[in-house]
């Protein structure tokens, strides 16, 4: 069974997500935490967790990354935190993780990132520009790695029940989309190897989430 490294596992997004994969055939979930104290969650459900911050060198983080098959990258500075933060988690983290990924031959990356991001136009009135800019050079860094990479831009992230449905050929800026049913696209894009070297833009919608993506 192929494993797959999920960097900020004890995020919303990270616990959906290896949930979905422990669960699956053909994935066996690891978790990359933060802190310690976070570990209890993981053990109880029997899942096998590494602790590496990504402030700190990637020598460090490539040790999380033994016997690892792929990555989705799911951490984030969080809303409460300054630019700093954002700078050295959300880019210069993330570049550290894909760098570590490639020095330990994991070819196998999937960045959450954010709708928008993409878009230049959108962030000058945005309290969330420095975000966007993050997200932007490390998606760029991504693209650019050699690394086989799928990012993920979904919408104004929710708490509501998946509904196993998104749009990606009618995404509107605004639009949500359950934090639920973005780990399954993760978990549906590194079950079935599709949207390889792809950038999927996505919200809630009316199409099956494998539908969706397959049809990429």
């Amino acid at each position: 069974m192929k494993k797959a490294l999920i960097i900020g596992a004890n995020g919303k997004i990270g616990r959906k997500l290896t949930k979905k994969l422990k669960d699956s055939s053909g994935w066996e979930p690891v978790a990359m935490l933060r802190k310690e104290s976070q570990r209890d969650y993981f053990n109880d459900l029997k899942v096998d967790s590494r602790v590496q911050s990504l402030e700190e060198e990637t020598s460090h983080i490539s040790e999380a990354m033994n016997g690892i098959d792929a990555v989705v990258f799911t951490a984030g500075s969080g809303p409460d935190t300054g630019y700093d933060k954002t700078l050295s988690v959300d880019l210069d983290g993330a570049v550290k993780a894909m760098e570590a990924a490639r020095d330990k031959g994991v070819n196998r990356f999937v960045m959450v990132s954010a709708m928008n991001t993409g878009k230049k136009s959108t962030w000058e009135d945005s309290e969330m520009k420095p975000y966007y800019i993050a997200k932007y050079y490390a998606d760029e860094w991504l693209k650019n790695s050699g690394l086989t990479y799928t990012i993920l831009r979904p919408g104004r992230l929710t708490d509501q029940e998946g509904t196993g449905k998104i749009s990606t050929t009618n995404a509107a800026d605004q639009e949500s989309v359950p934090r639920e049913d973005v780990a399954a696209v993760a978990l549906e894009v590194l079950e079935n190897g599709h949207a390889a070297d792809r950038v999927i833009e996505f919200t809630q919608g009316d199409t099956l989430i494998n539908e969706a993506v397959r049809s990429l």
